[in-house]
């Protein structure tokens, strides 16, 4: 393989390596869903800021949906 094909392989790589991880720090599917309406009624302004939008939620914990709530428990 010619150097710039690996470069660009490698890059590659490491962008999907990124993108699983954002998407596992921003939650499970099933929290995603639970916690969905919740997140844009309280937490809004955050988006899509994942660190701020939990502490904003874990402030608000007791307005929250009954399902979302057991997500933070």
């Amino acid at each position: 393989m010619t150097r710039p094909l690996v470069k660009a392989l490698a890059a590659c790589a490491a962008i999907a390596l990124i993108a699983a991880s954002s998407a596992q720090a921003a939650g499970t599917p099933e929290q995603r869903r639970a916690c969905r309406k919740d997140a844009m009624k309280y937490c809004r302004e955050f988006v899509p800021d994942v660190k701020r939008i939990t502490a904003c939620m874990q402030k608000n914990v007791r307005k929250l949906s009954p399902l979302c709530r057991t997500q933070f428990r």
